[in-house]
């Protein structure tokens, strides 16, 4: 991997768990045993009675991110730093996690690795979608997915597909799954999606309970783009799990991979096929 000169660590905290105190304070003192000062977003430190900082200044000021939760905070943290290009190590606090990989017991011999550049940064793509909304563009970023669907369980969701342009298919049931290559072992799996490496520059569409069987999931060059809309009834878009947007009848919604990838800091030795092995229970 490249160098990374660590001079100055971000942490962002899982929600709504003031429990991360003492851990934090675990964490800040491996880190400041290499003499790297540690800052926390303003809403962590607010959850744990610590002065924090903005979390744009944050990204500004920092050398990386370290997110201490799950996948969830991880996710979040990667997608609202990512216009400011800065690395984000996972450290989970529970279970291993799809992305973050390294856990407390570790993380003291892992700085020592990092700093010593026995790490990988890997790069992972990111959906970008633009809405147009009373004249007014709203710019969205999602690191797993993008979801239409219904807003009212009583009906199905018709949802015109266009790619680079040109018509391609009208989905009909319950909505799309459109995926990055990470988000495919999320609700795309579920929904009967393929898992793709997470490395790869593609994306997925995965129709969610299709009213027709013969709808199946496509995979997507990334230089692709796609236009979605609801010409007979409103639309929810999901981002992540995390966000909500509302799609109104005759309104479309423009999604695409972004020119910036999403960078995360893992241990040298990473195997996805690992991970995938062990949170999916394959090959048992």
């Amino acid at each position: 991997m490249k160098k990374i000169s660590i001079k100055k660590v971000g942490v962002i905290l899982r929600p709504s768990t003031p429990e991360l105190k003492s851990t934090f304070f675990k964490l800040e003192k491996i880190f400041n045993k290499h003499d790297i000062e540690v800052h926390i977003d303003s809403i962590s430190g607010g959850m744990i009675d610590v002065m924090g900082m903005e979390f744009e200044y944050l990204c500004k000021q920092c050398d990386i991110l370290v997110t201490l939760g799950g996948d969830g905070t991880l996710i979040s943290t990667a997608r609202r730093s990512l216009n400011y290009d800065i690395p984000v190590l996972g450290v989970y606090a529970g279970n291993l996690g799809f992305l973050a990989d390294v856990g407390m017991d570790e993380l003291e011999e892992f700085v020592n690795n990092m700093l010593k550049k026995h790490c990988r940064i890997d790069e992972r793509s990111v959906l970008e979608a633009t809405i147009i909304k009373n004249g007014e563009e709203i710019t969205l970023y999602a690191f797993n997915d993008i979801v239409l669907t219904r807003p009212s369980i009583s009906n199905m969701i018709s949802i015109e597909t266009l790619v680079d342009g040109k018509a391609f298919n009208t989905y009909y049931g319950d909505g799309v799954i459109v995926s990055t290559p990470t988000g495919s072992t999320a609700y795309n799996l579920s929904a009967g999606g393929p898992v793709l490496f997470p490395l790869a520059q593609v994306f997925t569409l995965t129709p969610i309970c299709p009213h027709s069987l013969t709808q199946r999931p496509v995979v997507l060059p990334g230089e692709f783009s796609i236009e979605m809309k609801t010409p007979t009834n409103p639309a929810l878009i999901i981002v992540d799990g995390q966000d909500m947007h509302e799609l109104d009848i005759g309104e479309s919604v423009h999604i695409k991979l972004a020119t910036k990838r999403a960078k995360l800091i893992h241990r040298e030795e990473f195997n996805y096929f690992d991970v995938l092995k062990e949170k999916l229970g394959w090959g048992e």
